[in-house]
């Protein structure tokens, strides 16, 4: 087991990182201060993970509220059920709530957690490779709306991370690649040697070679947990995580939730982003193609769907966290590994570079 911590004081916390500790009770216990716990889970990972980590919580009093598996589930409504299992149960503010699953259920566990009498700890169990790299570190919490992704949240640290890596033999392809969207967007903002790994790399990634899987979190979690505890509430550096993610937000949210996996519209918001920065003359053409080449190998989409009209494409990035006085923010490259947030482009550029990343 791999152990790093996100240094935020005394809210700081670690990341443990290994082969079979959902059932370790032992990394549970110095971060549960009450007697009650809840799981916050989802009906495809209930029944491959629930009762282990049932089994492990065993010296508490233990309850699990089980939410439908989609993106599209990410709503206030469906959070609700969250806070009608905690007040039917009694539960008070020591309880812990417990995330297991993958990004969407780590979001609103966190935000349930956030908002329940004002404020209770939670535990991030992430159980796909996104998740694990990305989304369950940093304290990012929320729920989508209609007109916006993750628009609706709070900043609220977990008391820590359990990333099990054996929760990814069971993880569809589709999300293994999606996950690895997170993954190479770290090489790409500020990890050049990590970038070069994973092209040396990547086919072992895709084959769920364990050592090259462990060493990947590890890596990507070493980058965010430097960044989160640098820029917690995204002032500055830490916007640059969102690489990609103005783009593949509007994708996501315009093709209606689910359709494209979150990690799949950041992969190809990563390659226009690419192609809006060697526009911008700040990123050298054989950057921009290996940055290309590498998301296509990871099995990610490198075109923008054509049904998504470019007028209503360009809307939909304007509701976003970081749009500032009414300007889009975008994070884009000077080489691979530099990484910089600018709304110093011309508007028929982004235009254009969307027009040109669009599927044939």
């Amino acid at each position: 087991m791999k152990t790093l911590r996100v240094e935020l004081g005394e809210r700081g916390y670690p990341i443990y990182i290994g082969h079979g500790l959902l059932g370790c009770s032992d990394l549970y216990q110095p971060h549960i201060r009450g007697k009650q716990v809840m799981i916050v889970t989802n009906d495809t990972v209930a029944p491959l993970y629930l009762d282990q980590v049932r089994t492990a919580l065993g010296a508490w009093q233990c309850e699990a509220v089980i939410l439908p598996d989609g993106e599209q589930y990410k709503t206030l409504e469906v959070l609700s059920r969250i806070f009608d299992a905690l007040l039917g149960k009694q539960f008070d503010r020591r309880v812990t709530l417990v995330a297991l699953g993958g990004g969407v259920i780590g979001d609103m566990a966190g935000f349930a957690a956030a908002c329940y009498q004002r404020g209770v700890d939670f535990i991030q169990i992430p159980t796909t490779l996104l998740s694990q790299v990305d989304s369950s570190v940093g304290g990012k919490t929320g729920v989508n709306h209609p007109l916006g992704k993750n628009m609706i949240g709070a900043f609220h640290q977990p008391r820590c991370v359990i990333a099990d890596t054996a929760t990814l033999d069971t993880l569809p392809g589709r999300e293994l690649s999606a996950g690895l969207a997170e993954v190479i967007k770290y090489g790409l903002i500020r990890d050049p040697a990590f970038f070069s790994w994973l092209e040396a790399n990547i086919n072992r990634l895709l084959a769920r070679d364990n050592d090259a899987l462990a060493y990947a979190i590890e890596r990507s979690c070493a980058n965010k947990a430097e960044v989160v505890a640098a820029d917690e509430r995204e002032g500055g550096v830490r916007a640059t995580l969102n690489l990609g993610h103005t783009f593949g937000h509007a994708i996501e949210t315009g093709m209606g939730y689910g359709a494209w996996l979150h990690g799949e519209g950041v992969g190809c918001g990563m390659v226009m982003a690419a192609r809006m920065s060697t526009r911008l003359g700040w990123l050298s053409d054989a950057d921009a193609t290996r940055a290309e080449a590498l998301v296509k190998q990871a099995r990610l989409p490198i075109r923008a769907p054509r049904a998504l009209d470019t007028a209503r494409f360009i809307e939909l990035m304007g509701v976003d966290k970081k749009v500032q006085d009414g300007k889009i923010r975008l994070v884009l490259l000077k080489a691979i590994g530099e990484s910089v947030v600018t709304d110093d482009f011309p508007p028929g550029l982004l235009r254009e570079v969307i027009e040109e990343c669009k599927e044939t």
